[in-house]
C-alpha cells in the first residue's frame, strides 16, 4: 500500500476517534464518566481535568460518584462542574460529589440525536476532506510523472474505497449512538 494511502487512513481513524470521544461526552440519560473529560478544574492554577485529580465512578445507572483523593479540592471540583455546561447539579456531601442524571425528555432525545447527525456529518466532511487532499497529492505526482495513469487510478480507488469504508462505519456509528439515546 502507498505511503500516501497509509497517511490517508491514519488521519480517517483519528477523525473516527475524535467522534467516538465526541459521542462519550454526549449525555443521553446514564451516569458516564466521559461526560467530566472536558470539564477542568483549576488545582493550583493548572487547569486539571477531573478524572487526575479524583475516583470517577458509576454508583448507580443514572448516579456518577465522584471522590477527590484531596478532599480539600471538593469545593473547587464542585464550583468547576457547577460553571461547566452538562448541565447537572452537584451534590456534595463532605466527601464525595454526586451526579445524578435526569431522564431525558422525548424533546432532548431528539436534540441530542441532531446533535449525533451533525457530529457524524463532521466526521464525513473531515474524512473526504482527506481524501480530496490525498488525490491532489497523486494528482501532481503523475503531474510530476512520478507515477503512471494507471498508478493514478488504482491509487484513487483505494482512497475512495478508504473513504467509503470510513463512511460506513461512521453511519453505523451514529445509527447506534441514537439508537442509544432513544431506547432510555
Amino acid at each position: 500500500m502507498n505511503e500516501n494511502v497509509k497517511k490517508a487512513e491514519n488521519k480517517m481513524t483519528k477523525s473516527i476517534d475524535r467522534l467516538a470521544k465526541e459521542f462519550a461526552s454526549i449525555r443521553a440519560g446514564r451516569a458516564n464518566p466521559g461526560v467530566l473529560d472536558k470539564v477542568t478544574v483549576d488545582y493550583y492554577g493548572t487547569p486539571t481535568p477531573i478524572n487526575q485529580m479524583a475516583a470517577v465512578s458509576v454508583a448507580e445507572a443514572r448516579i456518577l460518584v465522584i471522590q477527590p483523593w484531596d478532599i480539600s479540592t471538593l469545593k473547587t471540583i464542585e464550583k468547576a462542574i457547577l460553571t461547566s455546561d452538562i448541565g447537572i447539579n452537584p451534590t456534595n456531601d463532605g466527601k464525595v460529589i454526586r451526579l445524578v442524571f435526569p431522564q431525558p425528555t422525548e424533546d432532548r432525545r431528539k436534540e441530542i440525536c441532531k446533535e449525533v447527525k451533525k457530529f457524524g456529518e463532521e466526521t464525513k466532511v473531515a474524512v473526504r476532506s482527506v481524501r480530496r487532499d490525498t488525490i491532489e497529492t497523486f494528482k501532481a505526482m503523475k503531474k510530476n510523472s512520478e507515477i503512471t495513469e494507471d498508478d493514478l487510478k488504482n491509487l484513487e480507488k483505494d482512497v475512495q474505497n478508504l473513504t467509503d469504508k470510513f463512511c460506513k462505519n461512521i453511519d453505523t456509528m451514529v445509527a447506534e449512538k441514537e439508537k442509544e439515546v432513544m431506547s432510555l
